[in-house]
């Protein structure tokens, strides 16, 4: 059929190493992905370099959270000279780039490396689990060949995601034994997640711009209520197009972990990372890769808001986390800025 396809999955994870495997099943070429993607990405790309049969390449990542363009840019040259000479070495086959980030929320150039690739008839997909219904965004007019979507971060039912292609693009299954959904993703379907999906798109996307607005109004009261604290902590990123419900923040002298727990305690949530990879005790990989010094690796956590949060909710948890943190001993970190 000439359509686009919507390939049910257990979740974000599941769909990012299908579009992965998936896609370069019959692709020739290297894989590029950012050093900033989830670890879903990150893990299946390091079982790619490990198989020995393709190269993986970094695009590296600017103090400003954002994948480089030069970076893409000159692994771009290296594919266009590749395809003159006939040769395999330096080719791309698939670029797989996120639409923003899980932990800064720093959006992402993708429109840009989207263009140039598919000039060059290379694969790319993008990791939106972050991004739908906070920004602004068309699967149809993006160029995209696949996007990755779940539904939990939409406040929709655990346990369900998908995996949308467009109607040129085709993936080689990564699961056997049935005839499920083309036999890309066999297995029996669970109509009742399917539709609590649905809904929480429907939901999420009704009156979306004004629920967007709303949230970035909130984020940006909550960041100057925290800023005017005796204590202010240093925005990561704060400079760059970021998502309107995610913050990244750092109080350098104060051990992340700490700083959760003592939270917590407070009935404030926060995780140290991504919410996926909170409690690890491992530093950001995302932080990690802006080259952030060391005092805001140590100390940088994340906060989330949501379509649902109050004025009076971030008034409170700027109050909360303002007690919690002056509460911490003095340190000679205090002065370290980045963003």
């Amino acid at each position: 059929m000439d359509a686009d396809q919507v390939i049910f999955t257990s979740g974000g994870t599941e769909s990012n190493n299908l579009a992965i495997f998936g896609l370069l099943d019959k692709a020739e070429g290297d894989l590029v992905v950012s050093a900033i993607e989830h670890p879903s990405i990150l893990g299946a790309a390091e079982v790619i370099a490990k198989q020995g049969k393709r190269r993986v390449r970094y695009l590296s990542v600017g103090r400003n959270g954002q994948a480089s363009l030069e970076s893409w840019s000159q692994m771009l040259s290296e594919h266009r000279e590749a395809r003159a000479g006939n040769r395999a070495e330096g080719k791309i086959a698939l670029v797989s780039l996120m639409l923003a980030n899980n932990e800064t929320g720093v959006l992402q150039p993708f429109e840009p490396i989207v263009e140039s690739a598919r000039l060059e008839g290379i694969l790319v997909h993008a990791d939106a689990v972050q991004a739908i219904a906070k920004v602004p965004f068309s699967f149809e007019r993006s160029n995209l060949d696949a996007i990755t979507v779940t539904a939990h971060k939409l406040h929709g039912p655990v346990g369900i995601g998908a995996l949308i292609l467009k109607s040129s693009a085709s993936i080689a299954p990564q699961l056997f034994g049935g005839f499920q959904q083309l036999g890309q993703r066999p297995g029996t379907e669970s109509v009742v997640l399917a539709v609590g999906f649905a809904k929480a798109i429907q939901i999420a996307l009704e009156d979306g711009t004004q629920r967007q607005a709303q949230m970035a109004l909130l984020r940006t009261e909550l960041e100057k209520s925290l800023l005017t604290n005796q204590r202010p902590p240093t925005i990561i990123a704060a400079n760059s197009p970021r998502l309107p419900h995610t913050i990244s923040l750092a109080y350098p002298g104060i051990e992340r972990q700490a700083l959760q727990m003592a939270l917590d305690r407070e009935g404030v949530f926060c995780s140290t990372g991504s919410a996926c990879a909170s409690g690890s005790g491992l530093p950001s990989h995302v932080l990690q890769a802006m080259q952030a010094p060391d005092a805001i690796l140590r100390s940088a956590i994340r906060l989330s808001l949501s379509f649902e949060s109050t004025a009076f909710e971030i008034t409170e948890a700027a109050r909360r986390i303002s007690l919690v943190v002056n509460r911490f001993p003095a340190s000679n970190s205090l002065g370290v800025h980045y963003s």
